[in-house]
């Protein structure tokens, strides 16, 4: 009788570890995705401290005081995390200390508005930086392999390089160049971060940069800058045929193409283009191609003289603006976007 209760033990001991096996194989296939991000303040949910996104009236549509964001409420990366990858929103890196690991299972967020593919600010971390801080993440094994090879990271930057290429510059000769150089740098940030262990990258195209209030403002914001916009074609085209040498060269263990652009320029620019359409069938409506927030008395959005007093005014119904500020969409102007881009996204992530 010893025997057969010696022998009924190892039976369900065995039976247990069998159980056990295909509950972690089951546990490890559903891993949750996160997503990881780099780039610059279209994708920046809080890292660059002390900055104007820390000010009102940025965040006044969410979440209800300044948290950030380069907006009055959500930026791209928001809605690409809620609406494409269905997760929460990746805590920012400048604050992962304070936040729960429950926020940390989502991914990072470790773009920093101001900064480019190339150093664009004095002190803020470039694209490159912001990649070594993820490796160093996971070299303290904050994320796992495992992590990685069930998520999607997202890289949007090259906007402030031109600005600040032209700013340096002060000449367009040598844009098709830097142009070239550009994409060539950001291939390399997408292989270091394909070589990390991410087998899904998405990158952002550049948007209308000659949509921009900032630019659009010498037609009174009636149209425009066709030269800005030939300038973002331009890139565009370059990083479309890189990203199509990258996936000839890469593939991820499902098949799947490892990189994918997100089309933000034709996004962004037939929402305009509906829109001045509307605004000229009922003026009424907000001009799509003007700010919401707009500087007063030489000021700019969120900007206080020595007396406290607002430099800024902002319109009645930001919920129609697609410009939250001059060189920012709004946070409905972002919800068209990424509406604009679900079923591509979806598709060529096969999520």
């Amino acid at each position: 009788m010893a025997k057969q209760t010696h022998d009924l033990s190892l039976l369900s001991l065995l039976v247990f570890l069998n159980l056990f096996a295909i509950f972690t194989v089951i546990e490890g296939s559903s891993v949750k995705k996160k997503l990881f991000v780099f780039g610059d303040s279209y994708v920046d949910t809080g890292n660059f401290l002390n900055s104007p996104a820390f000010k009102p009236p940025y965040g006044d549509t969410f979440p209800g005081a300044p948290a950030g964001r380069f907006c009055d409420g959500r930026v791209l990366s928001d809605y690409i995390a809620a609406s494409l990858v269905k997760i929460e929103s990746p805590v920012a890196y400048e604050q992962r200390k304070s936040a729960n690991q429950s926020v940390i299972e989502n991914g990072m967020n470790f773009a920093h508005g101001g900064t480019g593919v190339f150093q664009t600010m004095v002190d803020g971390p470039n694209v490159t930086t912001q990649i070594d801080k993820f490796q160093q993440l996971l070299q303290q094994n904050v994320f796992t392999k495992q992590d990685l090879q069930s998520s999607i990271a997202l890289l949007n930057a090259a906007s402030n390089d031109f600005s600040t290429f032209l700013l340096k510059n002060g000449s367009t000769s040598d844009l098709p160049a830097f142009a070239e150089s550009l994409v060539n740098q950001i291939s390399v940030d997408l292989e270091r971060i394909h070589r990390l262990g991410v087998n899904k990258i998405a990158v952002g195209l550049v948007a209308p940069l000659g949509c921009l209030p900032l630019l659009s403002v010498s037609s009174s914001h009636q149209n425009c800058s066709d030269e800005a916009n030939k300038l973002a074609n331009y890139h565009n085209n370059l990083l479309l045929k890189k990203v199509k040498d990258l996936n000839n060269n890469s593939q991820s263990s499902s098949g799947d193409p490892v990189f994918i652009t997100l089309d933000l320029y034709n996004a962004f620019l037939n929402t305009i283009t509906t829109l001045q359409k509307q605004h000229a069938e009922n003026p009424r409506m907000m001009n799509p191609l003007e700010p919401c927030c707009v500087g007063v008395n030489g000021g700019e959005c969120g900007s206080v003289d020595k007396k406290g007093e607002k430099q800024y005014k902002v319109c009645e119904k930001a919920e129609e603006s697609i410009f939250w500020d001059n060189v920012h969409p709004s946070q409905n102007g972002w919800l068209a976007v990424s509406t604009a881009l679900q079923s591509s996204f979806q598709q060529q992530l096969s999520i």
